[in-house]
């Protein structure tokens, strides 16, 4: 029998997201279901849920670090490398064999099952899926196996152009959608459980828009993201995993699993809020009511952002109390797209090539969405203290997308910020507003709202003032696929950044 990995239990949701994996596998577990007898009603839970785990947890973890987000835990190590911008191949290489092995195969599996049935619904779901799946891997890596991918009896795939590889899943997607009616049913599954695809043919809408405006800087979109324009069936509401978690063992959102729960029988703090995103949502002029819901106030009942790059030790000063920690819950939504990221990828169309009226409207569309999933007021507020700006509109944008994405999406965020190459630097460096022999040197009143910094010890080919633009491609490729490709180098945009 073929290696299906699969994670599932009799009703579908025993999802372990740490380190459970043995009895998952199919070809491990003596109760598994046999392929022939699977379904896409069992099949689909499963890549959902293993999507939700490296999306919502890997990289969440890596893209706040890397946008300045989350600083690291004085007296930890964890993530110490995330936090001076440097991951590892080796660190790459469990997400990496879990989006195609666990995501990417199983959503195959649907496709084939459903075209054979003619379930149009489900096939367009999964369809939906491996495209976002696709870009996602590409957004991290800029070529990864496409054209030769899943084929068991080719073990050395080529790496495909991150550019073909965004067109031809747009070209997968386009195709599924001339077979699927927007009530055609779709397969038990979590993101939309109305069993209809008019919900996934939104988010489909949604997903391109969003790759055709990453697109943007290396070709002509206007006309692509016009005709979804037009058409105007996106999202109504934030596109998430939500409601499917539970306060039990392995049933819980997954990055709250990892960094928050002591389920698993760790108490320690890795993550603390950086210090970047704690002083420009709170300025001597203006503090953003978003701040409460993203973070929570330390022990003293303040807000307290650490610095990136440096293992601090654990001192009287810097305890981890000292420190906010991002606001987590058992049931925190894993978002796949948010009503606001749509909003501002809008407001950057008609800025780039429509109207400054109609970018200044999404352009607050965007932040009262924003607001609106934080469940706080004062959007208003927030656009009168940075109201749009249509000559500095990729600054703009840029900067409130930052923020916006810190509650939400921090992968996004990092994402973003490579490409519309805001939030920029600052003057002030990392050891600038902190000498890591001296605790009282501590000055985050030297940081200027809206910019990065260099982190205090930083990897040195990244580089001072310059953000991580890939990542590396992973071991669990590279060391068996003849055709891998030399890595380009980690200050080497992907395709779009360039």
């Amino acid at each position: 029998m073929k290696k299906i990995l699969l994670y599932f239990s009799i009703v579908v949701f025993g999802v372990s997201f740490c380190s459970c994996d043995d009895y998952l596998d199919v070809n491990e577990n003596p109760n598994a279901v046999s392929e022939e007898n699977l379904t896409t009603s069992l099949v689909m839970p499963a890549a959902e849920m293993n999507l939700a785990t490296s999306y919502g947890n890997f990289l969440r973890i890596i893209g706040g670090f890397l946008s300045q987000h989350f600083a690291h835990s004085f007296g930890t190590s964890n993530y110490l490398d995330y936090s001076q911008f440097q991951v590892s191949a080796s660190r790459c290489s469990e997400f990496y064999s879990d989006m195609y092995q666990r995501v990417l195969n199983n959503l195959k599996l649907i496709q084939q099952k459903a075209e054979a049935s003619e379930d149009w619904g489900t096939y367009f779901a999964a369809a939906t899926l491996r495209t976002f799946t696709l870009q996602t891997l590409v957004d991290c890596f800029g070529e990864v196996p496409y054209s030769e991918m899943l084929d068991v009896s080719n073990t050395s795939p080529k790496y495909d152009d991150g550019k073909d590889i965004y067109e031809g899943a747009i070209a997968e997607l386009d195709a599924a959608l001339e077979k699927v009616s927007e009530s055609d049913v779709v397969c038990t599954n979590f993101l939309f459980p109305s069993e209809r695809a008019d919900s996934w043919i939104k988010f489909a809408n949604a997903l391109k828009l969003k790759m055709y405006m990453r697109m943007a800087n290396v070709m002509d979109v206007k006309d692509k993201v016009a005709a979804l324009i037009e058409e105007d069936n996106f999202p109504d509401s934030d596109v998430a995993f939500q409601g499917c978690w539970l306060n039990k063992s392995g049933e819980m959102s997954p990055y709250y699993a990892e960094e928050f729960s002591s389920d698993w029988g760790s108490t320690q703090v890795n993550v603390i809020a950086n210090l970047a995103i704690i002083g420009t949502m709170k300025t001597d002029d203006y503090t953003d009511p978003r701040l409460a819901a993203y973070f929570e106030k330390n022990g003293n009942g303040e807000y307290v952002g650490g610095l990136s790059g440096t293992n601090f030790a654990t001192t009287n000063t810097f305890k981890s109390t000292y420190w906010c920690r991002p606001k987590a819950s058992y049931d925190m939504p894993v978002y796949l797209i948010t009503i606001s990221e749509i909003e501002f990828f809008l407001a950057e169309y008609y800025a780039r090539y429509g109207s400054a009226d109609k970018a200044a409207e999404h352009y607050s569309a965007a932040v009262e969405a924003s607001f609106a999933t934080a469940g706080v007021d004062g959007a208003s507020e927030y656009v009168a203290q940075y109201p749009y700006n249509q000559s500095k509109y990729a600054e703009c944008i840029g900067i409130a997308k930052w923020v916006a994405l810190a509650g939400t999406n921090d992968f996004e965020a990092w994402c973003e910020m490579r490409r519309l190459n805001y939030p920029e630097f600052g003057t002030v460096l990392g050891d600038d507003m902190y000498n890591k022999q001296d605790d009282s040197s501590f000055k985050p009143e030297l940081y200027k709202a809206g910019t990065l910094y260099t982190p205090i010890d930083y990897f040195g080919e990244v580089g001072e003032n310059k953000v991580l633009e890939r990542l590396p491609y992973p071991l669990s490729s590279t060391t068996s696929n003849a055709n891998s490709p030399e890595f380009p180098g980690y200050t080497e945009p992907v395709f779009w950044g360039k």
